[in-house]
């Protein structure tokens, strides 16, 4: 591996990240601060039936996000059943019942988890009125949660917490698809393709013929990745050539992905009042996504053997346009923000080296996570980290002048729980029920012993934290995998942000505590370092002894 490319690469990345961090963030703040609407807002506001000054319980907000997720699953799920009926479907059938399901799922919750190959599966509609609108909208519904987390520790005795549809117009208006529309073009100028051309026959080097899909992916790829979405346009994702064509558009993915997420700390900092608070969640975020990537490009760099040695590397599953720096940052930032884009195959990896995209995901994706869910996250997990440190010195816990009492702190509790119970309960039925075992190992599983049980639980834990990468190894287009699978990301979605808003609603109705002297200062080093602590112990240890039987197991042996 050369290192000096690996730095280059790194700081690059870094800088951009550190110019975006405060002109965005402020930007955040204020989309979601302003009283002001936009025209096209207002005409849809008046199509709906939505009062944008009248502001929400958080019940009615929740309501909001539900029934609107509810019909985004229906439309989804009708447009791809009537795919032959639509224009642009390429002559391609109606996608099945169970998959249809599947997908409507995974692309409504955010996770973009695809148990098929898109370019045969999906015509241009479908991917463009169907997929691409929910990579839009699943994102600006993340990001109007955790702003609606924000301001229930920003306001002083109030019952409402903001409007659900306001937030959404919002994200998705003024930022998203702005953002999309410049993102699009450089990658177009970079080689990304965007047609409506069809299927190209080719004549191969070797004097065969190849079908080339063509397709509308600029405009599709940008969004996937700026919404933290994942889902590619074709098979191998941003391995793909037409996806991701040079090292510097794969370094520019990376840039999409991470911008806003790493954003919102400012956001949240401005909305307090208390910028301070915003880089101290900040500092916890980058501090476990350098440990992540560290460890990552460490394991696969030192990868042992005659061909990783002869490498350089463990290059198996890997781009040489990329090389192993390029694929383990690519790897670490997709599973740290909720995207589950890939450009290698993660299922390649080396054994240890597998097993740290798998406890990205198992950390919450909270460094720094999704759009909007990363942030909830880190702050749930900054309540529980203030409960810890209260406990500790014999006061009542207090987090930006709001108590921490037993009902903030069940909230807080329930919360991390979802997605382990999600995560183990799937994998231990797929091999506890006698039948669905027999078809998991004998359809599902390509690679027998421990390395199907890490590429079972990666599904799993892909699934129920609203991922989407997999283990390419195993075969999910299975009825039990379909419905398992979309159970997991309905549930990982929506119970979370249920404590989430229910979170919100009671922090907003609390007055401010003035702080005392014995207040926990939450802006300086030791509570970064606590917050770290709690992060990994809280969360990524729940999963240690399933690791022993998986990728631990595989990679000592």
């Amino acid at each position: 591996m050369d290192v000096l490319f690996a730095v280059v690469q790194a700081a690059t990345l870094a800088l951009i990240l550190a110019l975006l961090y405060r002109p965005l963030g402020d930007y955040l703040a204020r989309v979601y601060s302003t009283d002001r609407d936009w025209k096209v807002e207002r005409g849809l506001y008046r199509l709906i039936g939505v009062d944008p000054r009248t502001e929400q319980s958080w019940p009615a907000y929740l309501r909001g996000v539900l029934a609107f997720s509810a019909v985004g699953v229906l439309l989804v799920y009708v447009l791809q059943r009537a795919q032959t009926v639509l224009p642009y479907s390429l002559g391609l059938p109606p996608v099945p019942e169970g998959l249809s399901f599947n997908t409507a799922v995974s692309f409504v919750t955010n996770t973009n988890w695809q148990s098929y190959s898109p370019e045969l599966t999906m015509g241009y509609t479908v991917q463009l009125a169907g997929l691409a609108v929910q990579n839009f909208v699943s994102a600006a519904v993340g990001i109007a949660v955790t702003i609606a987390l924000v301001r229930g520790f920003a306001r002083r005795g109030s019952g409402t917490i903001g409007n659900f549809w306001v937030d959404l117009f919002r994200g998705s208006f003024r930022l998203l698809l702005p953002l999309s529309v410049i993102g699009a073009i450089v990658l177009v100028v970079g080689g990304v393709i965007q047609n409506f051309n069809g299927f190209t026959e080719v004549t191969t080097l070797a004097g065969g013929t190849q079908h080339l899909p063509g397709g509308p992916v600029a405009s599709q790829e940008v969004v996937k990745l700026l919404g933290t979405n994942g889902g590619g346009f074709f098979n191998v994702n941003s391995a793909h050539p037409f996806e991701n064509p040079t090292a510097w558009t794969s370094l520019f993915q990376n840039v999409l992905m991470l911008a806003i997420p790493f954003a919102l700390p400012r956001t949240f900092g401005t909305m307090v009042g208390s910028n301070r608070q915003g880089t101290a969640i900040l500092a916890v975020m980058a501090t476990l996504f350098v440990v992540s990537l560290t460890a990552l490009t460490a394991l696969e760099a030192s990868g042992s053997g005659t061909a990783p040695e002869l490498a350089g590397g463990a290059m198996e599953g890997k781009e040489q346009r990329f090389g192993i720096f390029a694929s383990t940052l690519f790897g670490s930032t997709s599973t740290l923000t909720s995207t589950g884009a890939v450009n290698s195959m993660h299922d390649s990896y080396t054994a240890l080296g597998g097993m740290l995209p798998m406890l990205n995901m198992m950390l919450g994706e909270v460094a720094p996570g999704g759009v909007g869910s990363g942030l909830y996250g880190m702050l749930v997990l900054a309540v529980i980290a203030v409960f810890i440190a209260g406990l500790l010195v014999g006061r009542t816990p207090e987090y930006l002048g709001k108590r921490i009492g037993p009902r903030e702190i069940k909230l807080a509790s329930l919360y991390i729980l979802v997605t382990p119970v999600l995560v183990l309960a799937g994998t231990a039925l797929s091999f506890a029920i006698p039948g669905v075992r027999e078809d998991v190992e004998s359809t599902s599983i390509w690679n027998p012993g421990v390395h199907g049980m890490s590429e079972v639980l990666y599904a799993f834990t892909s699934a129920s934290n609203n991922n989407g990468s997999a283990f390419a190894g195993l075969t999910a287009n299975t009825p039990w995998f379909n419905t398992a699978l979309g159970v997991a990301m309905l549930l990982g979605r929506f119970i979370p942000i249920v404590l989430v808003l229910a979170l919100a609603g009671s922090l907003a109705a609390q007055d401010k505590v003035p702080a005392t002297a014995g207040t926990l200062p939450t802006h300086r080093p030791q509570f970064v370092g606590l917050l770290v602590g709690v992060t990994v112990l809280v969360t990524a240890l729940t999963y240690f002894p399933v690791l022993t039987l998986g990728p631990l197991a595989e990679g000592l042996s």
